[in-house]
């Protein structure tokens, strides 16, 4: 049950939704000194267009789940400082690119960035089956008192279907955007991903009842056959 009365949570999400569209266009448009920059117009709609639909279902459908995904607080002394760092790789990541189109550092083929986008677009569609699916999929790593174990859906297939949705997306953003060195920022935020998992598994072993049967049931946490 959502504990913010409907009227101010529409009013978070949509101050929210507005200043991640402002501050990506500040980051591409202000780096690259142009507004002339198509990866980055392309980019953001493929991103934004979705998550407005999305987030109107989800505030029509689950508002709680709305409002967990505005927690952005860590706990876990490790979380917090994992956060941080991958909040800094993030923004250069999504700096460097415009700076690249500026002084044209690299240069990625069109079809591939096309076929980035692509991949970036079912990204997203498999991070809102995920938030479909489970209901308790927070920013943070928590767990709460009535929450139970999701097996169905992508988590039948994979532990952490979410991670599986953001390594799509932050993968291949770099080309998407046109640029080969945001790579530089854009991996090493991705390595924070396996201590990040093994961590919550920890969490989720000690707190979630259940979720040990399930590890039995579904064995990998990314990639099928292989982690």
């Amino acid at each position: 049950m959502c504990a913010m009365p409907r009227s101010k949570l529409i009013k978070q999400v949509i101050f929210r939704f507005g200043m991640g569209a402002v501050l990506a266009g500040i980051l591409f448009f202000g780096s690259a000194g142009t507004l002339r920059f198509w990866h980055a117009w392309v980019f953001m709609a493929i991103l934004f267009i979705p998550m407005f639909f999305v987030v109107l279902y989800l505030i029509r459908n689950d508002p709680a789940l709305i409002e967990r995904r505005m927690r952005t607080r860590e706990r876990e002394p490790f979380q917090k400082k994992s956060q941080i760092i991958s909040t800094i790789l993030y923004f250069l990541a999504f700096l460097i690119p415009g700076f690249d189109h500026r002084f044209g550092w690299s240069s990625v083929p069109v079809v591939l960035v096309v076929i980035a986008d692509v991949i970036v677009f079912l990204g997203y569609m498999l991070f809102f089956l995920v938030l479909r699916e489970n209901s308790y999929a927070s920013r943070v790593v928590e767990v709460e008192k009535e929450q139970k174990v999701i097996s169905t859906g992508p988590y039948a297939i994979v532990r952490h279907p979410m991670y599986v949705a953001a390594l799509m997306i932050f993968l291949f953003s770099p080309a998407a955007l046109g640029s080969l060195w945001a790579l530089s920022a854009m991996i090493p935020s991705l390595l924070f991903l396996i201590p990040r998992i093994k961590d919550e598994e920890g969490l989720l072993l000690k707190e979630l009842p259940g979720y040990d049967e399930y590890m039995q049931k579904v064995r990998f946490r990314l990639i099928p056959m292989v982690w």
